[in-house]
């Protein structure tokens, strides 16, 4: 089994930054990839960033410039560093790693429990 433990979300102001984290742990080989959706109230989940292993990510077009994914392979650990937060930014944000527990077995993917980022004033 997989547990994703995610931390970092808050209240923040308008132009402000937050920093979330979502460390990894259990049985598996890999770790690939990790990324971060969102979901606001009365809308559907959406993709926000993610990053392969060697570092290659993707970002949503909303995001761009602002948000830095990045992820610390040894520790199984993917961050998203958020500036210049507006208030279309709040959401329940969601961490999500793609886990093969053998070279040869398939690709599933979990989901952590979700953090609270609020931007208003």
């Amino acid at each position: 089994q997989v547990q994703l433990v995610e931390s970092g979300g808050g209240l923040v102001q308008p132009g402000g930054s937050l920093r979330l984290s979502c460390a990894a742990s259990g049985s598996f080989f890999t770790i690939n990839p990790m990324g971060w959706y969102r979901q606001a109230p009365g809308k559907e989940r959406e993709s926000v960033a993610d990053i392969t292993s060697g570092g290659s990510t993707n970002y949503a077009d909303s995001v761009k410039g602002r948000f830095t994914i990045s992820r610390d392979n040894a520790k199984n650990t993917v961050y998203l560093q958020m500036n210049s937060l507006k208030p279309e930014d709040t959401a329940v944000y969601y961490c999500n790693v793609g886990v093969r527990r053998s070279l040869y077995s398939q690709k599933n993917y979990y989901w952590g429990q979700g953090t609270q980022v609020t931007v208003s004033s």
